[in-house]
């Protein structure tokens, strides 16, 4: 069996579900350091009906400069880059906590980590998936790092040319480890201009594999229902309690009610596709038997 035909297995095989498209709400850190924000975003989750909820990972010493560091920014959180990175980041006992709480909601959880050293650390709660962040398309030690762990992974592309979403793919084959690309644009929020949807098929072609989407834009659910359309095996799209909070990831987000309109239609989207098999449905039978009575 192919390496294209286990990764597809094995995407069945963990979701347990057939023709439907897995969705992620990242949470990223529009939780804003708040533990309480961030279990109203997981219950959001739940309560629309997402197969999970994401976080972000940072080392933030490690993976910025001192000079950026060290620049100035008004934030809740203080006056430099620094403090505010600092103020949204969750400590290891934290996500204990966060872990505690997704298990009793019966909802899986996992983290797109930014640096080798939180890849490392997150290793302890044994989350069922993986994600690369686009910024980390190019980061090869990261990618390596996650690719031994031989968890299904979703792989961001955004800022990523073809060439570099190659490089990457192949680190993940070369481990035998499943994965699936997601379309992307990483800008925040995306042009509705610059979103092309188009890209999802010519990724499912060129590298032969599961293809989802990773939304960056303003309040609209409609793009991610396009991508489920054109064949998404997965959307993933930031959710915020406020989309007025502090934090530029927030006017990129959906609130609770978009999120449950977007998995309402997503799911639809699932029902209304079908499995592509041109039959005679049952429900025809008795107007076939009508309306081909004679033919003169």
């Amino acid at each position: 069996m192919s390496f294209n035909l286990i990764g597809r297995y094995i995407f069945n095989l963990f979701f347990s579900i057939s023709n439907m498209v897995f969705i992620i709400a990242e949470i990223g850190t529009n939780h804003v350091g708040s533990m309480d924000i961030a279990k109203k975003i997981i219950d959001a989750a739940v309560n629309a009906g997402c197969d999970a909820v994401k976080f972000q990972k940072k080392n933030v010493e490690q993976i910025y400069d001192k000079e950026f560091l060290d620049s100035k920014l008004n934030s809740p959180w203080g006056i430099t880059e620094r403090e505010m990175r600092l103020g949204r980041e969750f400590s290891l006992q934290q996500f204990e906590e966060i872990d505690d709480y997704c298990k009793g909601k019966k909802i899986d959880w996992f983290v797109s980590c930014w640096d080798t050293q939180s890849q490392v650390s997150m290793r302890k709660f044994n989350t069922k998936y993986n994600k690369i962040a686009s910024a980390m398309v190019t980061h090869l030690k990261l990618l390596n790092l996650i690719a031994e762990e031989k968890k299904y992974t979703f792989i961001s592309t955004g800022m990523s040319t073809i060439k570099e979403i190659e490089t990457c793919v192949n680190i993940f084959k070369k481990n035998d480890c499943p994965f699936e690309l997601m379309h992307c644009n990483s800008s925040y929020p995306t042009a509705f201009s610059e979103v092309n949807l188009n890209v999802i098929p010519v990724l499912r072609e060129k590298f032969g594999c599961n293809v989802g989407y990773s939304g960056h834009e303003t309040s609209s659910y409609i793009v991610g229902v396009c991508a489920s359309m054109l064949g998404a095996t997965s959307i993933e799209r930031h959710v915020t309690v406020d989309r007025t909070l502090y934090g530029h990831d927030q006017a990129a987000s959906l609130e609770p009610l978009g999120l449950q309109i977007l998995v309402r239609d997503v799911r639809l989207i699932d029902t209304i596709r079908g499995d592509g098999v041109k039959k005679v449905m049952d429900s025809e039978i008795p107007n076939m038997k009508k309306l081909r009575q004679r033919f003169v």
